[in-house]
């Protein structure tokens, strides 16, 4: 898993942004810092909380956000258009995204075996992890003031 000072692993997944693309993480950086928001399910309770507030109650001015689920790229555009959300998601349902930072939940549920562990990297401008956090449980949603504070940091 990678921690603060190393460098951001690069993935590929699909970027759902009003249309579905291809997505490279390395494609995203250079310009601000990004913030990757791993969660588990889309339409879930704490994962609608978690990006309500990432919608509602979080500066977005300095960062590019991702939202990283395991979902396929088609339900993440009926969720991202749902609840509105101003910033892209990217589908992961290679898993190559959870993998390739080690947030990986096991989840026996309705057929699926795995999806995201909810968790947020902050990754600055050169590609370096400035920040991580993990949800000690699936219910528990990141401090927002922390993540912005997080995201200052790595802009200055």
């Amino acid at each position: 898993m990678p921690d603060v000072g190393d460098d951001a692993p690069d993935f590929t997944g699909s970027l759902v942004d009003g249309d579905i693309a291809p997505f490279e993480l390395s494609d995203h950086l250079g310009d601000e810092p990004v913030v990757l928001a791993f969660f588990p399910a889309a339409f879930s309770n704490t994962c609608t909380d978690e990006m309500e507030a990432l919608r509602d109650g979080f500066d977005r001015d300095d960062c590019t956000l991702f939202g990283v689920s395991t979902d396929l790229p088609h339900a993440l555009g009926a969720y991202r258009a749902q609840y509105d959300l101003p910033f892209a998601l990217v589908g992961d349902p290679d898993h190559r995204a959870i993998e390739a930072y080690d947030v990986i939940e096991a989840f026996e549920h309705y057929g699926v075996e795995t999806v995201a562990q909810r968790a947020v990297f902050v990754i600055d401008e050169v590609g370096t992890v400035t920040y991580r956090w993990l949800a000690d449980n699936a219910g528990q949603e990141p401090d927002y003031e922390e993540l912005a504070a997080a995201v200052a940091e790595a802009s200055a």
